[in-house]
Formats: structure tokens, C-alpha cells, sequence
């Protein structure tokens, strides 16, 4: 079956390492099951993954790729939850000390075929397209965990969102409105600041701006570099929400002193659960808002789209059909 795999690590030149070409048809154990695939989407842990993070040298080759929508055995249009964890363990799969994620140590969903446990599927609704639904196991489902879950915000609260333009930063800003949040975001770049505007922001800063008011949650994916301006942001009480560092994990200044002293929440939060799934799919279907989407490739395409993720020239998801 045609698939896009890792057939070794390149730690400096990830894409050295991407092949597009040729795997054996995955067999399906009792309990899993076979999903053909229409549309799977790119995260940046596939290019981790070329890279050799996260992963054991003797799991090569890899095929790659978390999040997918297709057609299971039966006929149903299904969305696939990505976390494979311990199926004698509790609800939530993320709290799975085993837990791996498709393409850690199972194989991924950029190919014709991926399998998983049949308890990973999710209903596609009719009302969304493959494509969009394929955007949401990893990154839209981690900014549903991080609002809702753990960051438990409710209509009229204010969140600020650091770094609009990425994945989980473009998803927490659509979502965050839909619930009826008011929604900050923060960007160095002006036109992704006029981006999250037109996706539902109702205001948007520069990177370490001043912000005119104290929010009641930070959704925290860029580290090392709005860590300081995160805190200072927050009002007596609040939370920071924090599922990234990919500016790096250790901030100059741990602000400390204001995280006791205004009695912050640090929080953090990991993917999410197929119920969270489940309740994400459910949510987008009622109130209309869809994944953004930045391009759409036929699979034999893929390098192309790692190479536009690897540039940092997308604002949205990059989608991969079959």
C-alpha cells in the first residue's frame, strides 16, 4: 500500500529522511480495526519523529502521521482517536503511563490502511468533510482539552492565546469563540494577527504586549518565550494552560514570586481522551465551526507539505488525501 514513512532518523535534516513509497498492508489484531483512510493531517511530531524523537531506532520503518478520518470495515465514516493506551486502564488515556500515540509504536495514518483499536473510533458526522475531520485528533483536540477539560473556562471568561498561527494556538482561538469565551491572542507576525481576528478573535496583540485587562486563563503552547508575559497576564487566581514549549522549556524567569503571590494555576495538559474526541466532534457539528485549513495534497505529495510545516509558512493544518 502507498504510505509515507521514516526509514532512519535525521536529526539536522529531518526530510533526508522521509520516504514515500511502498509498505506491507498492516494486519489487524482481535479487538482493532482496518480504516481506510481519506485524509490525514501533519502535526509537527511527524517531523520529530524524522528527527528521531520520541521514538526507538528499532520501531523503523515508521510510517507516519497521528491524525486521520476514513471508512472502517463496516461502511461508517469514522474519525480515529490517536492515544493507544492500556485498554484495562481508566477513561483517560492520557493519564496511561504506556500510552504511545500512532507512529510511536504503531504505524501511522499516512498510508492507504491504518489500524487501530476498535475503541478508537469516533463517528464522522455528515455535516463535516474528511479533510476537516482529519485536523482534529491531535491538535484539535488538545486546545478542546486544555479550555474545557483542564482548563474548565466557561461562557464569558477571557482567555489569551500565545502564538496564534500554529496548529493547537488556531484551534483554541475558533474554539474558545464558539464556546462564548472572549477571546486575546498575541502574534509577532501582523498577518497572523489579522488571521486570528478573521477566525474569531476580538482582540490581538504583538508578542509581549501589554494587554489592557487581566485574563482569566493563558493557553500556554509557545514556552520559553511568552512564559514571563503569560504570568504577568494573568488576573489573581488564574490559570495558565501550558501543552508546548516550542520556543524551549526553560524560561529565563520561572516567575516564581507572582505565581504565589497572586496564587496562579499551573496546569498541565496532554492530547485528550476519546470521549474529549467525541465531545469535540459533537461540538463542531452543532455550532458550525470547522477546522482551518492552510492546504490540501494528495498523499504522493506529502514532502511538499512537510516542507511549507518545516518553513513555518502555514496557518492552519496541511491535509493529506487518498
Amino acid at each position: 500500500m502507498l504510505a509515507v514513512y521514516a526509514e532512519r532518523f535525521a536529526p539536522d535534516d529531518p526530510l533526508s529522511a522521509l520516504v514515500v513509497g511502498e509498505r506491507p498492508v498492516p494486519s489487524v489484531p482481535e479487538g482493532w480495526a482496518a480504516v481506510t483512510v481519506r485524509a490525514a493531517a501533519l502535526n509537527h511530531h511527524d517531523l520529530w519523529t524524522l528527527r528521531g524523537v520520541g521514538i526507538k531506532a528499532e520501531a523503523l520503518p515508521m510510517i507516519l502521521g497521528c491524525d486521520a478520518a476514513g471508512v472502517d470495515e463496516d461502511g461508517n465514516e469514522v474519525v480515529v482517536h490517536a492515544v493507544i493506551g492500556d485498554p484495562g486502564a481508566a477513561d483517560d488515556e492520557t493519564l496511561d503511563p504506556r500510552r504511545a500515540i500512532l507512529s510511536e509504536r504503531h504505524q501511522g495514518t499516512f498510508a492507504e490502511t491504518v489500524v487501530v483499536p476498535r475503541r478508537n473510533l469516533v463517528p464522522k458526522p455528515a455535516s463535516m468533510s474528511f479533510e476537516e475531520a482529519a485536523c482534529l485528533p491531535s491538535a484539535w483536540l488538545t486546545a478542546y482539552r486544555m479550555l474545557f477539560t483542564r482548563g474548565r473556562l466557561a461562557p464569558g471568561q477571557t482567555v489569551l492565546v500565545q502564538g496564534a498561527g500554529g496548529g493547537v494556538a488556531t484551534a483554541l482561538v475558533v474554539l474558545a469563540r464558539a464556546a462564548g469565551l472572549r477571546v486575546l491572542a498575541t502574534s509577532r507576525d501582523e498577518a497572523k494577527r489579522q488571521r486570528a481576528l478573521e477566525l474569531g478573535a476580538h482582540e490581538v496583540y504583538a508578542a509581549g504586549e501589554r494587554l489592557p485587562v487581566k485574563v482569566d486563563a493563558v493557553m500556554e503552547t509557545v514556552g520559553r518565550a511568552t512564559w514571563s508575559h503569560s504570568i504577568r497576564s494573568l488576573r489573581p487566581g488564574g490559570a495558565i494552560v501550558i501543552s508546548g514549549t516550542t520556543s524551549g522549556a526553560q524560561p529565563d524567569d520561572a516567575e516564581l514570586t507572582r505565581i504565589f503571590y497572586k496564587q496562579l494555576q499551573v496546569v498541565g495538559s496532554t492530547m485528550g481522551t476519546r470521549h474529549e474526541l467525541a465531545a469535540l466532534v459533537t461540538m463542531l457539528d452543532a455550532t458550525g465551526a470547522r477546522p482551518l485549513v492552510d492546504r490540501v495534497l494528495p498523499l504522493t505529495e506529502a514532502r511538499t507539505g512537510f516542507e511549507a510545516m518545516a518553513g513555518g509558512e502555514l496557518f492552519g493544518k496541511v491535509v493529506f488525501t487518498l
